[in-house]
């Protein structure tokens, strides 16, 4: 962990707990409005605040300095915010995001609007507290909060039976409770260590915990509760067990993107994990990696086998989550900033091919690939952009993919030698296998009988939706040496614990 500045040095106004309190104070005052059509357009104008904020943060931010910035603090109640590079990253990609969805709820026709805009703001509000803080408790307490205002989402908004929507929450609070209870007890078990060591000041944040990191066994455990609680949320193999129902059974996008648009798991292994348990972090990098390469061919295998376009989206996630945390664990500059962007671009990418498969849905009712198929010529724009996202995931030059698996797989002949890297990159061309098969049957596929004839033109916010997340993403991918930037002095400051040059 570095030094910090404080926000009064960089920013006119505390722009970290301005991101964290708008869209909760937004989704106070949307809530209060209840159905009305105001509700909706307040909604989309406080995202619109919000990924201003967020563009702000980026453009007061000191790219040359490894220090934490727009520092925080109010110790009465363990309140300490700051950002470094990979911070204000995760930062944009949300505002963008739930920016995104505003628009995509009013295109989807979705009912409950204003209720539904509250609930999206304040999740919004709590992934925003995850980023910034850097006190553990303040980053499990959000994430319970956030776990909670998505099982409603699943709950309330899901596409399927009353039965099965049901299953699908229950399942997803059974994994994400569990994920919560391994993370907090890995917190215990570093600020008691920080107790005993400093004359029993118990502390939970991060600046401190770093300082007197606990020895031995006692790392270890802690290391092993960390990971596996963030692991959960990622979602990795095998811990990933949650994710198929909630995609197949819950919401076709707006749960989804909250869960994997933004990679909460992943930041708090680079926030919390690798910084606080650096030690045991090197000692079960191959465990982890082992794992994580198992895990993107597991997934890839299963993709192959699905029969709907959400499960294999599903199982696309936990694939590529593997490639990511191979590139985390090589604990190498280029694979830790090759797995930073890859959770961007995956973010943004992913996201974008849930849009588009929502607005299949919403025509044809039914995102099984036997009863989809014919579409390109009705829908090509949804069709290329579900495409563009498939091939962005997979790494396609042009894509911020391109370059970040490059770094990725770079660092990983670096530590573990061609052999393991080659069997990881196998693992991505399945990827682009199955993902080309699904854009194959969904839209090029001859329309399968008794199918609806009628299927409705790309509407104007659809372009809207679709056409925004597509320039970012290409844009991103054409000239990405920003991000890059963005993200070298902290990736070098984390790769130096290490030992990476």
């Amino acid at each position: 962990m570095s030094a910090e500045i404080l926000w009064s040095a960089q920013a006119g106004y505390p722009v970290l707990a301005v991101l964290q309190w708008l869209p909760l104070l937004g989704a106070a005052a949307v809530f209060a409005l209840r159905e009305r059509p105001a509700a909706l357009l307040l909604a989309r104008v406080v995202t619109g605040l919000e990924l201003l904020v967020a563009v702000d943060l980026y453009r007061r931010f000191d790219k040359a300095s490894a220090a934490l910035q727009f520092g925080e603090r109010l110790e009465a109640i363990g309140y300490h915010a700051a950002a470094d590079g990979v911070t204000v990253l995760f930062v944009l990609l949300t505002a963008l995001i739930v920016f995104l969805l505003g628009f995509y709820a009013l295109v989807r026709g979705l009912k409950a609007t204003g209720r539904l805009a509250a609930v999206i703001l304040a999740a919004q509000a709590m992934l925003m507290t995850m980023l910034a803080t850097l006190n553990l408790l303040w980053f499990a307490a959000a994430s319970a909060v956030e776990i909670g205002l998505v099982a409603y989402l699943i709950g309330r908004w899901s596409t399927s039976t009353e039965e099965n929507r049901a299953l699908a929450m229950a399942r997803f609070l059974q994994f994400q409770g569990f994920g919560l209870l391994l993370f907090l007890a890995g917190t215990l078990i570093l600020a008691w260590n920080h107790a005993d060591a400093s004359a029993g000041n118990w502390s939970f944040d991060a600046l401190e915990l770093a300082a007197t990191p606990p020895a031995g066994r006692f790392q270890t455990a802690a290391f092993f509760l960390l990971f596996y609680g963030l692991a959960v949320r990622t979602p990795l193999f095998p811990l990933h067990g949650w994710l198929p129902p909630v995609a197949h059974r819950g919401m076709v996008a707006v749960a989804p993107a909250l869960l994997l648009g933004v990679k909460v798991g992943i930041y708090g292994m680079l926030r919390f994990v690798l910084p606080l348990t650096p030690e045991a972090a090197s000692a079960w990098q191959g465990y982890v990696v082992a794992f994580a390469m198992a895990g993107v061919f597991y997934a890839a295998v299963l993709a192959l086998l699905q029969t709907n376009l959400r499960r294999l989206l599903a199982f696309a996630v936990v694939s590529h989550t593997g490639l990511i945390v191979v590139g985390l664990f090589t604990l190498h500059e280029a694979g830790l900033q090759g797995a930073v962007m890859l959770s961007v671009n995956f973010g943004l990418a992913a996201t974008v091919m849930l849009f588009m498969v929502g607005f299949v849905f919403r025509r044809t009712r039914s995102t099984d690939l036997d009863r989809l198929g014919g579409l390109f010529d009705r829908i090509p724009f949804i069709a290329l952009a579900f495409l563009a996202g498939g091939l962005s995931i997979v790494g396609m030059p042009g894509t911020p993919g391109f370059d970040a698996a490059h770094l990725v797989l770079e660092a990983a002949i670096d530590r573990f030698g061609a052999l393991p890297t080659v069997a990881t990159a196998l693992g991505n061309v399945a990827a682009a296998g199955f993902l080309l098969w699904a854009f194959q049957r969904s839209f090029l596929a001859p329309r399968p009988e008794g199918a609806a004839v009628a299927v409705d033109r790309t509407g104007p916010m659809e372009y809207f939706v679709g056409g925004l997340a597509l320039v970012v993403l290409l844009a991103a991918g054409f000239h990405d040496e920003p991000w890059l930037s963005l993200t070298d002095a902290s990736r070098r400051a984390l790769g130096a614990r290490f030992g990476s040059h």
